[in-house]
């Protein structure tokens, strides 16, 4: 007949291998959630890299005079700084 030390109970080796064990699945789960991170991460776009990829998308974006005109609506720039600006774009064009 077997001599049982615990009365069937855990002994300390049983205790370790939990513990152990526990520690393995933390670890586990935690290496996939920073795997789930990453994928996700790399699937959305960066903000300075996105542009349009159409040209009607360009097409819809206000011309460089018109968003001056609203900023100088909006008080955001000077009469001196508008007219400036506003030079210096149909000088370009």
């Amino acid at each position: 007949m077997i001599h049982q030390w615990h009365h069937g109970g855990m002994n300390g080796w049983g205790y370790g291998l939990a513990a152990l064990l526990l520690i393995a699945v933390l670890a586990a789960v935690v290496l996939l959630a920073v795997l789930v991170a990453r994928q996700a991460a790399d699937r959305r776009p960066a903000a300075g890299r996105q542009g349009p990829a159409d040209p009607e998308a360009a097409a819809q974006r206000p011309a460089p005079e018109r968003l001056l005109a609203e900023r100088y609506a909006l008080g955001e720039i000077e009469d001196e700084e508008y007219r400036r600006r506003l030079a210096v774009l149909r000088h370009r064009e």
